[in-house]
């Protein structure tokens, strides 16, 4: 069998990568780590107990795998015979479930997926979302300011996007805590790591039964909701089965829920961190939609993405790499590329232009993209306004973040707004 880069010009340094990046110094300060990284090579080699595979470090290089047709999504389509991570024999069928989503499929199969969900996740139902949003914001911004130290992430960051999927997919009143609780749980550090997230196994069983029950509801009670227009979603007479339906709503839960969550957490800590941002945006509110660009690129919510497969002998970076070449790609380091982005440490909300990677790119573009965006612009702007005075409550230091590769998140930002207005 050949090795990744068998006749390769340039051998790639091997390094544990996710250890590197999930180290508390590398989580705190992203753009060393990824300098590194970058400075050790385009492509570097990462061995685990899973696969190896080859990461890919720099924008430049990034893009072209986003683009190229010699890469696909779904490890099948290599037509070698090998085996991608989901189809080991060893892999539990709920992590096939969710995991084997369109995220990991191409074209056609991709297509026909991406089309029915479009007919009932569209960027002009998530607009219209607004409203509720701005609601939803202000009443949790109610509760925080009778508290002299209030959480980020557990009153406003975490709440905000769980409520506002628990209403489009049509959750029950009175199942929400239960379904915000198993959602909160799926990704766990001490679970399994694919690509970089860190799944736990037990919570996915539960969140597939609550999933299951809720579109069984939707099939004889039909709503105004998410999920009955997944149910009924129709192309060409071709309708999304059973298992479809459950890893749909599974990513949408995932991109509409996440993103945001450490959006909201890590944009709302860089412009504490950076006050002239910070007042430039207090003061020229307008930019918030650049602001939140920059923030996706600076702080990149989602450091990877699902893995990617090569079809034919190709190279990349000087480095020749065989058919059937697993590749990682760090969107997080691409988007910190000084060759990308001047002066791209600096954080900059009035960036122009701004041709980041947190959502990935192409066909696979993240489907919940507009959702967060709109959940981001509204949120930020009513907590600065909200709360003039606020601040950090403990030191840089003390700030604890989640250790998982794939995404970049807060554990709690406390907040204090002792000072502030009400």
């Amino acid at each position: 069998m050949r090795t990744p880069f068998e006749s390769s010009t340039m051998k790639p340094v091997q390094l544990d990568v996710r250890r590197e990046l999930e180290r508390p110094e590398a989580k705190a300060d992203p753009y060393a780590a990824y300098a590194r990284l970058r400075e050790l090579g385009p492509v570097l080699h990462w061995r685990t107990w899973l696969q190896d595979s080859l990461v890919i470090t720099r924008y430049d290089d990034v893009m072209s795998v986003l683009r190229d047709p010699r890469i696909a999504n779904d490890r099948r389509n290599i037509g070698d015979g090998g085996k991608g991570p989901l189809e080991r024999w060893w892999m539990p069928s709920i992590m096939k479930l969710f995991l084997g989503s369109m995220v990991m499929k191409d074209p056609p199969d991709h297509r026909r997926l991406r089309n029915l969900v479009q007919k009932a996740f569209t960027p002009a139902m998530v607009e219209r979302l607004n409203g509720r949003v701005e609601q939803i914001t202000a009443e949790l911004l109610d509760a925080a300011a009778n508290k002299p130290v209030f959480d980020l992430i557990a009153d406003l960051a975490l709440p905000l996007p769980l409520t506002v999927i628990s209403e489009m997919l049509g959750v029950p009143e009175p199942e929400r805590m239960r379904f915000r609780e198993l959602l909160g749980k799926v990704l766990d550090p001490e679970g399994m790591n694919l690509a970089g997230f860190v799944f736990n196994y037990g919570n996915m069983v539960r969140l597939n039964r609550f999933l299951r029950r809720m579109v069984q509801l939707r099939r004889e009670q039909p709503g105004d909701d998410l999920v009955t227009a997944l149910v009924q979603a129709e192309e060409g007479g071709d309708r999304l089965g059973e298992d479809e339906l459950i890893s749909m709503v599974f990513l949408l839960l995932f991109a509409g829920h996440e993103t945001t969550v450490n959006l909201i957490g890590n944009g709302v800590l860089a412009l504490l961190q950076h006050p002239d941002q910070l007042e430039l945006l207090r003061g020229r509110p307008e930019l918030i939609d650049s602001a939140i660009e920059e923030l996706l690129r600076f702080t990149n919510p989602v450091g990877t993405v699902s893995p990617r497969f090569v079809r034919e002998d190709l190279e990349i970076a000087g480095v020749r790499i065989a058919r059937g070449t697993t590749l990682t790609l760090l969107l997080a380091s691409a988007n910190l590329d000084e060759t990308a982005f001047a002066d791209a440490g600096r954080l900059d909300i009035m960036r122009e232009p701004n041709r980041h990677v947190a959502f990935g790119f192409g066909a696979h573009y993240c489907l919940g993209a507009p959702l967060a965006r709109v959940e981001a612009r509204v949120a930020i702007p009513a907590l600065l306004r909200r709360f003039p005075g606020l601040r950090l409550a403990v030191p840089a230091d003390k700030i604890r973040w989640r250790a998982n590769m794939g995404l970049r998140g807060l554990e709690s930002l406390p907040l204090s707004v002792a000072s502030a207005r009400a």
